[in-house]
């Protein structure tokens, strides 16, 4: 399998062995289509490794059936891979209706104390935050108390976080930042989304 070679090796007083195991933080933003699909890609790849995987869904709607969803569910109780937790801590989108909004902020940031938790209690090696940059984005969930429990987070556990307009600190922070960019949808010409690809 071929191996990815840095083009800087930095002066850290790391081996090789230890920044390659270094826990990542990784964040898919931007207003093309891709964002979670990359990240439930990633955890395809956790799975194989045998990772235990937490996925948070914020924002999008409990009764929404996300087709990746049940591949990682099932994959999950396979017991052939690592296992799979999926929750789901929104109610719908904020901009349908007004009347929920105070429903999904409360919502988020229950989530994220629960995301907290698992975090110190190293419950799982990735964690996908779906939609998590919308949260951050509104000012429902601080910032920087994002960014502190990141940053001392235990053990070897990958976050990645997708959404769009992710703030700006949490992109400098980030290792690994993706901007998924536009260039043609279907949408744009009155196509509505279709089952197998939007979900």
């Amino acid at each position: 399998m071929p191996q990815g070679q840095p083009s800087v090796v930095p002066d850290d007083g790391l081996t090789t062995r230890q920044r390659r195991n270094r826990p990542l933080v990784m964040v898919h933003t931007g207003v093309g289509k891709g964002k979670s699909t990359a990240a439930f890609g990633m955890a395809l790849r956790a799975w194989n490794q045998g990772w235990p995987i937490g996925v948070f869904q914020f924002v999008k709607s409990a009764k929404w059936k996300v087709g990746e969803e049940n591949a990682l569910r099932v994959l999950g109780a396979s017991g052939e891979g690592g296992t799979v937790d999926w929750h789901k801590m929104g109610e719908g989108w904020s901009w349908v209706q007004r009347d929920d909004q105070m429903d999904n902020e409360e919502k988020a940031r229950e989530g994220w104390e629960q995301v907290k938790r698992d975090l110190a209690a190293e419950s799982y090696k990735l964690y996908v935050l779906d939609e998590f940059a919308y949260p951050l984005h509104w000012g429902w969930v601080d910032v920087d108390e994002v960014l502190d429990v990141l940053r001392d987070r235990p053990g070897t556990q990958h976050v990645v976080i997708t959404g769009r307009n992710a703030p700006d600190k949490l992109l400098d922070f980030a290792d690994l930042v993706t901007d998924m960019s536009k260039v043609k949808h279907p949408m744009d010409a009155g196509q509505k989304g279709q089952r197998g690809i939007e979900w």
